[in-house]
């Protein structure tokens, strides 16, 4: 394993330019998973580590030396891909041992690593069946074998759950994650899915337009997000964003179909210079609850009617659509809580974990 470098890498296809200036280190050992919506750049941006795609500018090291324009073979890295990319015509054990073959290594030594990964894996059993004899979650599993055998400083990881099912891709992650804190390996790994970047990552890096939002570890871009962007992005469901005026250090009102609420506010030291200015109020649906008697006396939570208009069964919680004059504000509450579509009730406001971000610019304040 090794550390990689992405400095100021850029890329461009004639005059649109694909990848933007990207500054990424990534340390030896470290999870970091690339998220973004479609066409943000982050694929492109895996195979420019990979060599499979040329950057225009700037430069990618691995371990310390520079390998922008080394051959994909040169630069030891292994690759897991969207759709497993086996040979339909080779056993199990064919396959995880192919890229050893390659490289000459003495027959004896390839057969112990296969059968120390196909234990890892739990593969043992399947050695001797062909792909077609296996499920999706097996045969993601030996391409991850027939990368890991390798023994690569970096491992790539291109969307390797997207053509899984729901319960095997929750199995999968677990099997990801466990394999990431045996080995201790560097692993970027490329998703579009915020679950998945949440629970696997050491850091994310959220990417936009070719453009790099944030890069933090997963509850600092929950708690703590660059810009709007970033904060509706990730979370499921997203963040509410609510037009508010900053009226002191202590409180901020919501103005909506000629009604008036008010709010307190946490972080008052920090929004001095907004005070009688309008920002936008972050708030994430698990702070928005049904009222909680041990929270009553709390100086940063404020109860609420607001009107149901929707209720969503999650089993260990419900998802509420409300309304708040022309607003709508999802809230999660527990399933005991009596929730009657478009009748007004009460909702509690925690605002200790809200966050502001200035109404032009979009960033955090």
């Amino acid at each position: 394993m090794a550390a990689l470098t992405i400095d100021n890498v850029k890329k461009s296809y004639g005059s649109t330019q694909v990848l933007k200036g990207i500054n990424i280190d990534i340390e030896k050992g470290e999870f970091l998973v690339l998220i973004g919506p479609s066409g943000c750049g982050k694929s492109t941006m895996m195979n420019s580590i990979a060599g499979l795609e040329s950057i225009t500018e700037g430069r990618i090291l691995i371990g310390g030396e520079d390998v922008t324009h080394a051959n994909p073979k040169d630069r030891d890295i292994a690759m897991v891909f969207q759709s497993y990319a086996l040979y339909p015509n080779m056993t199990v054990r064919q396959n995880i041992s192919f890229g050893l073959e390659v490289r000459k290594i003495p027959k004896a030594e390839r057969e112990v690593q296969v059968d120390k990964v196909a234990k890892l894996l739990q593969l043992e059993l399947l050695l001797d069946r062909k792909p077609a004899q296996l499920s999706g979650g097996q045969r993601q599993r030996v391409a991850m074998g027939r990368a890991i055998a390798r023994e690569p400083k970096i491992y790539l990881f291109d969307e390797p759950l997207s053509n899984l099912d729901a319960k095997l891709r929750v199995e999968m992650r677990a099997e990801i994650k466990k394999l990431h804190q045996r080995l201790g390996t560097t692993i970027v790994y490329v998703t579009h899915d915020q679950v998945e970047a949440m629970t696997l990552a050491d850091r994310i890096a959220v990417m936009r337009d070719g453009n790099l939002q944030q890069l933090a570890t997963p509850q600092e871009i929950y708690d703590k997000p660059a810009n709007v962007f970033v904060a509706g992005f990730m979370g499921s469901p997203p963040m509410n964003f609510i037009t508010a005026k900053i009226d002191s250090e202590t409180q901020l009102s919501i103005e909506t179909k000629g009604q008036t609420y008010q709010l307190p506010i946490t972080q008052g030291s920090a929004l001095k210079s907004y005070i009688g200015k309008e920002v936008t109020l972050g708030i994430r649906p698990e702070m928005i609850t049904e009222p909680l008697a041990h929270k009553a006396a709390l100086d940063y939570v404020k109860v609420l009617n607001l009107t149901p208009l929707l209720t969503e069964a999650m089993g260990a919680d419900t998802m509420v659509l409300t309304q708040l004059g022309e607003m709508e504000l999802k809230c999660r509450v527990n399933p005991s809580y009596q929730v009657e579509v478009n009748q007004p009730c009460e909702f509690m406001f925690d605002m200790s974990k809200a966050v502001f971000f200035d109404l032009d610019s979009e960033f955090i304040i």
